[in-house]
């Protein structure tokens, strides 16, 4: 057995466990492996191994690799920033797109994806923490955005993605990823017309199981997969 069989296993294990632990199916939680910077050799063993679903940041990365292994047995999730002169790329190649944070990049993508006749799924990217250094929309402004984007023809708006603040000691993510819920939620309650957020994008190698128990349906995991990119 390969030591990236072991660990994806190994996370899926853990995945299940703390899904059921707080009332959940196992697979209503997707993992996510984040491949970015990783070999071509790498990814191919991981959908040997039974990843079904990959994150990359990079769209040129990310169209190299999606041309060799396809999209047969993969699923393929940008979760990367993601510019707007790069959104007809982005809509031809990945499944998801995570990191939708305006206007402007959610009309181009709606664009893009009328152009080859696709409703591409979105998440939209929230800055739960506030951050300069990280992109995303205020969460006082996502209801805002909602109303101006949830009549697009071509984009369907699949949930909300966090990226909260890097903490050695996991529970000092659980309130960032509470407030993504609650956002979540109250979306949901205002009964916008095409829009049912079932997803949550929250929790990395170092936080997955507190966002689970928060309400995550989507896992980021590059870390623990791959080791520390080199």
């Amino acid at each position: 057995m390969s030591s990236v069989k072991e660990k994806i296993e190994k996370i899926k294990g853990i995945i299940a466990d703390t899904a059921l632990s707080c009332g959940k199916k196992p697979e209503d939680v997707l993992l996510i492996a984040v491949t970015k910077k990783k070999s071509m050799e790498t990814v191919k063993e991981a959908v040997q191994c039974g990843a079904g679903n990959f994150g990359e940041n990079y769209i040129q990365e990310a169209t190299s690799k999606i041309d060799i292994i396809g999209k047969e047995k993969a699923c393929w999730h940008f979760i990367g920033h993601l510019q707007t002169n790069k959104a007809g790329i982005a809509v031809k190649y990945f499944e998801y797109i995570h990191t939708v944070d305006s206007f402007k990049l959610a009309k181009e993508i709606d664009r893009q994806a009328k152009a080859i006749d696709k409703i591409q799924k979105i998440l939209l990217q929230v800055n739960i923490s506030k951050e300069k250094t990280k992109s995303g929309i205020d969460a006082e402004k996502i209801f805002e955005l909602v109303r101006q984007i949830h009549t697009f023809e071509n984009i369907s708006i699949q949930g909300l993605m966090c990226m909260p603040p890097y903490f050695e000691e996991p529970e000092r993510s659980r309130p960032f990823f509470r407030t993504l819920l609650k956002i979540r939620n109250d979306i949901n309650t205002c009964q916008f017309l095409n829009v049912s957020l079932n997803h949550l994008s929250m929790g990395m190698s170092n936080d997955f199981k507190v966002a689970i128990e928060e309400g995550s349906t989507m896992v980021r995991i590059g870390t623990s997969l791959f080791g520390e990119r080199s």
